[in-house]
């Protein structure tokens, strides 16, 4: 970086400036005006430290995932076979568990319906009763459910 910048992170009076008039205008600037003068040089060996970092892990990261959704040759083809099979083996055993899944929420879905229903059902038929006794034995005028 070109040390004839007029804001480098160092005592310039371009910085001091600023400082004061961060402090002035809203202290939290000024503090960061201080930060920046006094942590800037350390900033840019951290960043490029950290961006390094990440790179490596991200690159890492690529590195499986493609393993295993692209098939690549190990060079013994028996194995290669195996692991062939062994996938495509785990990989129908995932559908039947997914489908397998599907019916048992299907399954709870529609015990939860059926629970729901009879307590409706239950609701309405004490609600009927209540009134019934309400009008001494009278007609009801409101629609009843069987």
């Amino acid at each position: 970086m070109n040390q004839s910048a007029l804001l480098r992170p160092d005592w310039t009076p371009a910085t001091i400036a600023l400082m004061v008039l961060g402090f002035v205008v809203f202290w939290p600037l000024g503090f960061a005006m201080l930060a920046y003068i006094l942590f800037g040089e350390r900033l840019r060996d951290f960043k490029r430290d950290v961006n390094e970092r990440a790179d490596g892990v991200f690159a890492g990261c690529g590195r499986h995932r493609g393993r295993h959704r692209h098939s690549f040759s190990t060079g013994n083809v028996a194995f290669d076979d195996w692991r062939k099979a062994e996938l495509e083996r785990l990989e129908q055993e995932r559908r039947k568990l997914d489908e397998m899944r599907a019916e048992f929420d299907s399954y709870v879905r529609e015990l939860r319906r059926a629970k729901d229903q009879d307590e409706f059902d239950r609701f309405m038929r004490e609600r009927n009763n209540v009134k019934r006794s309400d009008n001494n034995g009278g007609p009801v005028t409101e629609f009843q459910t069987p």
